[in-house]
């Protein structure tokens, strides 16, 4: 089943991969700091899902429906999108770097700068995440929930990065989770935009250019902010093993369903 059928469940998925944010925001206040290597683990778990979905599921599948031509064109486009985007924020505010600011000497106004400046850059780059999980979820719904579990995990330590350094900056639990929880809404945004723009070009030749646009965003986001950032934590195997059992929990669910 493809088509609108399927966007109000399109977008559900979208939604839950979107504010999966504030999930990171509870960690951050349920510990007083985040573990370390259940960040790198989840990270590992993540890039090894969205490579593996990517490779095997999203760029095939464009491939048989319109060529290997167009479908490369959409796969390099999807990273050159996410290309821009990186080069328009500073790296500073990269939502995927977690910064320990308890440790640092960066005074409250300096912090709340960071969590708000992080909370932007999460906008920003959710945004083309939303379409990814909203479009391949019109074509296949069991796509669609791979893809969001993907990215609501990797979705955490943004959540993360926003929350703790404005806690930190104004002892404000529910300011910072709400900033965080919010920031996240950018994904069901892009879920609109896309479902609007799609519902005068929906046919399955631009489904499939969009798998393939995707499955370029998430490789990526995989390749240049997941796993660089995992490995700075310094537990390399704890990144390695969740990359393994991310790909293979994607590779018996793909069997399976």
């Amino acid at each position: 089943m493809t088509g609108f059928e399927n966007a109000g469940f399109a977008f559900l998925l979208t939604m839950i991969a979107g504010l999966s944010t504030g999930i990171g925001s509870v960690i951050a206040f349920i510990y007083k700091k985040p573990n370390i290597r259940i960040l790198c683990f989840s990270l590992g778990l993540s890039t090894g899902v969205m490579l593996y979905v990517s490779f095997i599921e999203l760029l095939p599948d464009a491939v048989h429906e319109i060529g290997d031509i167009w479908a490369l064109y959409a796969f390099f486009a999807g990273m050159i999108i996410m290309g821009i985007i990186d080069i328009l924020i500073p790296d500073f505010e990269n939502p995927h770097h977690y910064n320990d600011p308890e440790n640092s000497k960066i005074e409250s106004n300096n912090l709340m700068r960071l969590g708000m400046f992080t909370a932007l850059a999460i906008v920003i780059h959710n945004f083309p995440e939303g379409i990814a999980t909203f479009g391949s979820a019109l074509v296949d719904i069991k796509l669609g929930v791979i893809i969001a579990f993907a990215i609501a995990i990797h979705n955490i330590p943004e959540g993360i990065a926003v929350s703790v350094p404005i806690f930190f900056a104004t002892k404000n639990k529910k300011k910072a989770f709400y900033y965080s929880f919010f920031s996240g809404f950018s994904e069901p945004l892009g879920a609109v935009i896309g479902f609007l723009f799609l519902m005068q070009y929906l046919n399955i030749w631009t489904l499939s250019f969009l798998l393939a646009l995707s499955a370029g965003i998430m490789v990526y986001i995989s390749v240049d902010e997941l796993l660089p950032t995992a490995h700075s934590y310094g537990h390399g195997h704890c990144v390695i093993f969740g990359f393994i059992i991310g790909i293979f929990i994607m590779a018996i669910s793909i069997l399976l369903l």
